[in-house]
């Protein structure tokens, strides 16, 4: 059973890494022909996202994507820079690690996200894809399948026989889907925006703090980032309110951002040459959740990445969901009997799990910004990890589960309940985990978190 692609034009609108994936993946299921409509020039030939570049992170599900290229290992190896795990500095400059998983085998890769682009922008040229840029999306005519772009000045009508919008969160086929009957679609923005601040390499080229670690600087309603570039820099973002007091409204000047940097992040301002120009020159970004849903029409058009689901980036989720889209909707093109069906499947699918690693991510950003310095935090990570270690055959932390495996979104995020209620038990008479009972724990465990992944045909020591 496999579906047909040899007689379809297929549209992917939006040049992202998600819709590059995408089109490779459909050129190499044999569609007859293949066109990625970008609204941007070609990054490769123009600096286009200059100062507003967050750092992506792959793990196992948008690596797992990559293997369909057999690229997998070579963009770790050309690209990536191995997270081991957080560094949190606190106002004195001092420094609390905590690694991500139970040993340095578990780690994140810290990928730029224009570099990562290129790469797939030449994937997609080598196995046949047509890349049009310079195409901005106005609206698009579902039931005749029609594209109007604007290019320049000029009106420019495309036909096609299937449309995928990777069009991002602002996307405009979202925006033509979501005007049809039975569909429903909303933005949620944060109330806080973020803004890129490089941290330059040392002067020998060498990095100026610890390249295998994810920098945070939490401080309540903000926080300062930083992770490694391949070249010794760092990509740091500040993330904080956009209006009001302590907010990006409030830092006017160069004198503004000095004094606030010297107050709540001293022992950044040596790593940023120029901090108040940087600070000042780089644009200030938004942040928000979409939701929407069917995210596809018939067998005409369909939905991916953040054109579905954006998400904010505290889980560092945003691109490994999206690439995660792209292998589901990849296999269920073989699984399935048409288009229509492919697509209602994938959605079934996708749906509750893209909601769940939303709701995560926001979870995320109170986590990163306020308790990760926070000692009753730190004890419970402790333990948790102590768990990890000692009985991982059957407790793997929410976080392992997100990164790490293919568990569903959603089961993860259900587990993670079980699992918090576990640790406050474990938590109420201790102050340090080396007087964890491990047996009251594994007792407990078996009581309340195996049945969950046995109903769900889950065995967390195959998964992870």
């Amino acid at each position: 059973m496999s579906i047909q692609l040899e007689d379809k034009h297929i549209v992917v609108v939006g040049a992202g890494p998600v819709g590059c994936l995408m089109s490779c993946l459909l050129k190499k299921k044999g569609a007859k022909e293949v066109t990625l409509y970008e609204k941007r020039p070609d990054m490769r030939a123009t600096d286009i996202d200059a100062g507003r570049s967050i750092n992506l992170v792959l793990t196992e599900r948008g690596l797992a994507a990559l293997t369909l290229l057999r690229e997998r290992e070579r963009v770790i190896k050309e690209l990536t820079v191995p997270v081991l795990g957080r560094m949190m500095h606190d106002l004195e400059g001092n420094l609390t690690y905590q690694p991500y998983g139970k040993d340095d085998s578990e780690h994140n890769h810290s990928v730029s996200r224009s570099e990562l682009n290129k790469f797939l922008l030449d994937e997609a040229e080598e196995v046949g894809v047509k890349i049009v840029f310079g195409h901005a999306l106005q609206d698009v005519d579902l039931e005749n399948k029609t594209l109007h772009f604007l290019k320049g000045n000029d009106d420019i009508k495309v036909q096609a026989d299937v449309i995928v919008g990777a069009d991002g969160a602002p996307s405009p086929v979202r925006k033509a889907l979501m005007e049809l009957d039975g569909y429903e679609g909303r933005v949620d923005m944060l109330e806080d925006g973020y803004k890129e601040i490089p941290f330059a390499a040392k002067a020998n080229g060498e990095y100026a703090m610890a390249e295998h670690a994810l920098h945070i600087w939490p401080r309540g309603n903000h926080m300062l980032m930083g992770l490694a570039n391949l070249d010794g820099s760092f990509t740091g973002t500040i993330y904080m309110p956009m209006t009001g007091d302590l907010s990006f409204e409030q830092l006017q000047t160069k004198d503004d951002v000095v004094a606030f940097f010297e107050t709540h992040y001293p022992d950044a301002i040596e790593l940023v040459p120029d901090l108040g120009n940087t600070f000042l020159e780089n644009p200030t970004g938004t942040l928000g959740t979409v939701r929407c849903g069917p995210w596809f029409y018939k067998d005409d058009v369909v939905l991916i990445g953040d054109a579905a689901h954006a998400i904010v980036p505290f889980f560092g989720q945003g691109l490994n969901c999206g690439f995660e889209d792209c292998t589901t909707l990849n296999s269920l093109l073989d699984e399935c009997d048409s288009l229509e069906q492919a697509f209602e499947r994938y959605h079934e699918l996708r749906k509750e799990n893209a909601d769940a690693i939303a709701d995560m991510a926001l979870e995320n950003y109170i986590e990163m910004s306020e308790k990760v310095g926070d000692p009753a935090f730190l004890l419970k990570k402790k333990v948790e990890h102590k768990l990890e270690q000692e009985l991982d055959t059957i407790y793997r932390s929410r976080y392992a589960t997100v990164m790490y495996s293919h568990v569903p979104y959603k089961i993860a995020q259900d587990a993670g309940l079980i699992q918090q209620d576990i640790l406050d038990t474990l938590l109420h008479d201790i102050s340090s985990p080396d007087e964890l009972d491990i047996n009251k724990a594994k007792a407990l465990i078996e009581q309340k978190l195996t049945p969950f992944y046995q109903k769900h045909n889950v065995n967390i020591d195959k998964a992870l």
